[in-house]
């Protein structure tokens, strides 16, 4: 009697030893989580680790995956990450098209005066505050480098 009592109470000692020897998914998480670049959001769930958030590409969200899965305690990684879409090349027009383009757009403003170098689009001269809004639209929408605008509004 005594020594079953004995071995229940060892098997009982030996189950919550093991039990508390298990990191615990709060641990995995920091732990995880401090490794992991910034972007990156960690959460744990009984051992499995969900990754979410962007990645420049996929080198990156294996290397995150990776990261997560050598971690002590993480039985699955779902890897839940986006590759960041590349940005389109920024279009600057040619300074040729671009006059041509700027006296068609300027040409309902008579007030206005313009000039085109290396991309970027002067105005001087004088308009009304109602036109200036409808201007600024036309002349961005030919992709100009910038516009300085040194108009006189009324």
């Amino acid at each position: 009697m005594k020594t079953t009592k004995f071995l229940m109470s060892a098997v009982i000692a030996a189950t919550l030893f093991l039990a508390s020897c298990k990191p615990k998914d709060a641990d995995i998480q920091a732990a995880v989580q401090a490794k992991e670049p910034a972007g990156i959001t960690v959460v744990v769930a009984k051992g499995d680790v969900t990754l979410t958030g962007e990645v420049a590409d996929d080198a990156a969200k294996a290397k995150a995956e990776e990261i997560a899965k050598a971690e002590k305690g993480v039985k699955s990684v779902i890897n839940s990450l986006t590759i960041k879409p590349a940005q389109a090349p920024v279009v600057i027009s040619e300074d040729t098209t671009l006059t041509k383009n700027v006296a068609d757009a300027t040409k309902d403003f008579p007030t206005v005066k313009t000039e085109v170098k290396d991309g970027v689009v002067i105005l001087t001269g004088e308009i009304k505050k109602a036109s200036l809004i409808t201007l600024m639209q036309h002349l961005s929408a030919l992709k100009p480098k910038k516009i300085e605008n040194k108009l006189t509004v009324k």
